[in-house]
């Protein structure tokens, strides 16, 4: 898991360097300039595929234990409201709380950042995107073209309504009562190529939970499902 270390450093103004003395030596290391946050998604793979239920898991210890290292719980709420926008690329909300926090990025990512009191926050890349070798919930890394009698999973038919992000085009979507909303996720895998740990589905302004049934979420006839699509996938394919 990442980690903080307390340090301190003497602030420029304008485009002046920013000096940050280690925790543990006396040395001093040129950080660099400030710089804005970098519109693009780190990529990386996970040594073990990793199911959207590991990463969140992950994610949620980290979040919920940083405060507890040396640091400012502040600073830390910013770094998460900060990291989930610039994964949704909202990078211009990111930003804002960036500069609302007064954080500065030397190196332009938020896995390396400062507080206006020189303390050094790194957070973990598996908090600021999904690896490439994401798995599914059986542990096989995820594939197009999911058998949908697997995904059978009883309760009576019914038709749904999504409307994805990438296209804000509507489409109707078979799953029946008793699906979990990951096993939806999959059947609306199989019409766009879109993998369920790419897909953030929301329903009178909620994150649907995976292991939220269809029948749970009680969605009326005509009503539409928001399916938020996480960035660098393939544009749906509508027919």
């Amino acid at each position: 898991m990442g980690s903080c270390v307390g340090s301190h450093r003497r602030r420029e103004r304008a485009n002046s360097g920013i000096e940050a003395g280690d925790g543990n030596t006396n040395q001093a290391v040129i950080l660099g300039k400030n710089q804005p946050l970098k519109h693009e998604r780190l990529k990386w793979k996970s040594e073990v595929p990793l199911t959207d239920g590991q990463l969140r898991s992950k994610r949620d210890e980290f979040w919920d234990t940083a405060p507890a290292f040396e640091g400012r719980k502040e600073i830390w709420d910013a770094l998460k409201a900060a990291a989930q926008a610039a994964e949704n690329q909202d990078y211009g909300l990111a930003q804002a709380i960036i500069d609302g926090a007064n954080i500065s990025l030397p190196n332009g990512t938020l896995t390396d950042c400062y507080d206006e009191l020189g303390n050094r926050y790194q957070l973990p890349i598996y908090c600021l995107t999904a690896p490439a070798n994401m798995g599914d919930e059986h542990g096989g890394e995820n594939e197009v073209g999911t058998d949908l009698e697997v995904l059978s999973s009883g309760g009576a038919e019914a038709v749904i309504k999504v409307r994805l992000s990438l296209t804000s085009k509507d489409l109707k979507l078979t799953v029946r009562t008793a699906d979990t909303i990951l096993v939806a996720k999959r059947r609306l895998q199989v019409s766009t190529n879109i993998p369920p740990t790419h897909q953030r589905w929301f329903y009178g302004g909620k994150l649907l939970n995976d292991k939220t049934r269809i029948e749970d979420v009680k969605i009326p006839p005509g009503y539409v499902v928001q399916v938020v699509v996480m960035p660098d996938q393939p544009l749906p394919i509508v027919s």
